[in-house]
């Protein structure tokens, strides 16, 4: 056994100094040459273990993504394939097998489309061809919901497990693809014959994006089978819907194995959910305490105002630059009550528009000095449909009106 981990520590090593020798300015054909060498097969964890490693001691996660091909082209043709025993990637409407749909629809959609309308291009240069491949990376930006579901849902569980360079890493290299695509467009859209400028952005992104579908298939999705319980997938899988699908879907609707484990999971999943300690309130996305509620609402850049379904004031949020004034006398208090007699039939016309179910939001805009009021009213029902009660959020809208181009750095 412990032959057996000092081996592992070794090729460990090994992987660290070739990622070193590569930032150093070493040959990549002298790394790889080295790295068959020494190295016969590596584990998706190990790499994982190796960025980690070079993350602690000091490494930029910036410098592990500008390597990030460099030390994949390496890595090609000798990372173990992990055998999960139950063939998850192979099952219908797992996760896993979905994401890698999605990779060979967008192999097929680059080698069909857009690789034979850039050598079209290149021969014929006509205005329509443009608009053809403006309308076909408008296509190819559905990578985006790919992307999204790796970032949002399958990070998240790997971090949990302490799983955080491989992570940080991708999304970096997820969002220089998105920015490669967007300029793309945006050479389209102001195109003036940068005809080699083109081709050249074309094979780029066409190159980048083949390289991370290597890296998911044999770095990031084995090691999230190794490590991620059945609950977790399954949870991946019904929060996947919300974010949406690149250019195919899920064949199936996937339900875990009712092992032991997975019972477990789910029975601890759902007593969190159900569990409410002293101080702390369980909601379907997360758990509070009430001092955190509390304090959370009265951050909120806006006003909002809760009256339940019997038209009662149930409670108003105490943020630092209110717009209109609220006593705590209104709580418990009909809200016909609460406005001066001209404006009380579209306060009653308002809610009786929702509780009937003819509207579900009505707005109002109001210039006061230096404010300008945007007031909106919400119908809140359950999820049956039933109406609970009106949500009213106000907020000063001129600093957002006075707003023009971007922002993207500190100030």
């Amino acid at each position: 056994m412990s032959e057996l981990i000092n081996n592992r520590e070794y090729r460990k090593e090994v992987l660290k100094s070739i990622i070193k020798d590569l930032h150093d300015g070493k040959n990549a054909d002298e790394v790889q040459a080295r790295f068959a060498e020494l190295i016969k097969e590596v584990s998706a964890k190990e790499i994982s273990e190796m960025e980690q490693a070079l993350i602690m001691e000091g490494m930029e996660i910036e410098e592990i993504q500008r390597l990030c091909d460099v030390h994949a082209a390496v890595f090609k043709g000798s990372i173990t394939e992990v055998h999960h025993p139950e063939s998850p990637e192979k099952t219908p409407g797992h996760p896993v097998h979905t994401f890698l749909r999605e990779n060979r629809a967008l192999e097929e959609f680059m080698e069909s489309t857009i690789q034979p309308l850039a050598e079209r291009l290149k021969s014929e240069q006509s205005e329509a061809l443009l608009m053809d491949l403006q309308d076909q990376l408008e296509r190819l930006w559905e990578i985006d919901l790919h992307y999204s579901r790796k970032e949002n849902l399958l990070f998240p569980y790997l971090e949990k497990y302490e799983i955080t360079a491989p992570p940080k890493v991708m999304w970096g290299v997820d969002d220089e693809n998105r920015e490669r695509i967007k300029e793309l467009r945006k050479l389209l859209q102001n195109f003036s014959n940068e005809w080699d400028q083109l081709f050249s952005k074309i094979d780029e992104l066409i190159h980048h994006i083949k390289e991370m579908i290597f890296k998911e298939e044999n770095i990031l999705f084995p090691m999230a089978l190794e490590t991620l319980t059945e609950d977790e997938w399954f949870q991946i899988a019904e929060e996947s819907h919300e974010i949406g699908f690149c250019l195919t879907e899920p064949l199936a609707k996937w339900e875990p194995n009712t092992t032991a484990s997975y019972e477990e999971d789910k029975q601890e999943a759902e007593e969190l959910k159900q569990k409410v300690d002293e101080g702390f309130v369980s909601f379907e996305s997360g758990v509070l305490s009430f001092q955190q509620i509390e304090t959370l609402f009265n951050h909120l850049p806006i006003d909002i105002t809760f009256i339940d379904d019997q038209d009662t004031v149930k409670y108003f949020s105490l943020g630092k630059e209110r717009i209109f004034t609220r006593t705590k006398a209104a709580i418990g208090r009909d809200v016909h009550n609460c406005h001066p007699p001209a404006s009380v039939h579209i306060v009653d016309q308002i809610l009786q528009d929702f509780k009937s179910g003819k509207k579900d939001s009505e707005d109002f805009w109001i210039q006061m000095g230096e404010i300008f009021a945007y007031i909106r009213y919400f119908a809140v029902r359950d999820k049956s449909g039933k109406y609970m009660g009106t949500l009213e959020v106000t907020q000063n809208i001129k600093p957002i009106q006075a707003l023009s181009g971007e922002k993207r750095l500190l100030d």
